[in-house]
């Protein structure tokens, strides 16, 4: 018997991490329903994928209703420290990612909830840099939450997938240093393909370890492969 098709929540898909995930999901035969809930129209309409339009992530409580029923959330949604004051930045990280993670936990037995914390995220909550410890609370208390299984994924260059629209120009430019990269420093270099494809996986079987890096991406995206070759 063919496994059932997943139903998933993206969100931070007007982002460049979050739009990759999606562009993945769109185009996997394992994924049968997308939400995607953002603050401004997506832009994009496909038959998979239905888009709630929110602009107070910190108050679900008008479309709660609508968040129950899925096997996944790919919480691929977040901002640069950069310019900000760490107390917003606290806010913007923790406390709405918490209050996402604590909602979608109650309405989804047995969810994977997968959160993009990115390299240099300090799961000890003791180093000098503050955004890091910042993420990794936040990596600390989801595990905290009545999920199936969290993950606190942390890449470092992500190669834009195919027609990506959100793709920093950074990314572009350096693009050509990609292959090097992946030999030289496989858990910092990963493709958006391998990033979206391990997020499913993580959905169908448990993995051994709560914080996925680059090599962990590359394995899983492989296994999903496997997986769908054999099911095809």
């Amino acid at each position: 018997m063919e496994p059932k098709g997943l139903k998933v929540i993206i969100t931070g898909s007007t982002g460049m991490v979050g739009e990759g995930v999606l562009l993945v999901c769109l185009h996997d035969p394992d994924i049968e329903k997308i939400l995607v809930i953002n603050r401004r129209p997506l832009g994009i309409t496909h038959p998979k994928l239905t888009e709630i339009i929110h602009e107070n992530f910190y108050d679900l409580s008008p479309i709660q209703a609508q968040l129950s029923g899925y096997d996944a959330c790919f919480f691929c949604l977040g901002v640069s420290s950069v310019g900000m004051k760490m107390d917003k930045y606290f806010k913007v990280t923790y406390e709405l990612t918490m209050h996402f993670g604590e909602t979608v936990s109650r309405l989804n037995k047995d969810m994977v909830f997968i959160y993009v914390a990115g390299a240099g995220t300090d799961g000890t909550e003791k180093g000098r840099i503050e955004w890091a410890r910042i993420k990794g609370k936040v990596e600390n208390e989801l595990r905290k939450l009545p999920f199936r299984r969290s993950y606190g994924y942390r890449p470092g260059f992500i190669k834009p997938y195919p027609g990506q629209k959100r793709a920093h120009s950074f990314y572009k430019v350096v693009n050509w240093l990609f292959p090097l990269g992946k030999k030289l420093s496989p858990d910092y270099f990963s493709t958006m393909e391998e990033l979206g494809l391990s997020m499913i996986r993580l959905t169908r079987t448990d993995y051994p370890k709560n914080i996925i890096y680059g090599k962990d991406i590359a394995r899983l995206a492989e296994e999903q492969k496997a997986s769908e070759e054999k099911n095809q």
